[in-house]
């Protein structure tokens, strides 16, 4: 969760020096990801299309994780667990090479 966190940082905090507005879209956007996170509610709730498109998040098998380690309800989803892995180091990596690209800027625009 840290490196998918770390990741999205850098590239919003890149983006939103030159795209000032993006911050308003950026600040919309979280609360209405909170609803697809199953923090409050278990995955297990869910059914059919719904239950697809919440299982694509890449935090919900992070949640389930800990729901099942805290409170052994739940599952332990391994694969769930790589997706996430892999999502988060891309996301870190773009992060990397859009700050590198947008760091001889900085100064310009700030």
């Amino acid at each position: 969760m840290a490196i998918m966190g770390l990741g999205l940082g850098i590239i919003f905090s890149s983006l939103t020096t030159k795209y000032r507005d993006l911050t308003f879209l950026l600040q919309f956007g979280i609360q209405l990801l909170m609803y697809a996170t199953p923090v409050i509610y278990p995955l297990s709730y869910t059914t059919g299309k719904l239950h697809t498109i919440i299982a694509l998040n890449p935090l919900t098998p992070i949640i389930e994780t800990m729901r099942y380690a805290f409170f052994n309800v739940g599952y332990l989803d391994v694969s769930g667990l790589v997706y996430t892995t892999v999502f988060s180091v891309v996301v870190l990596a773009v992060g990397i090479v859009i700050f590198n690209q947008v760091e001889k800027s900085f100064m310009d625009t700030v």
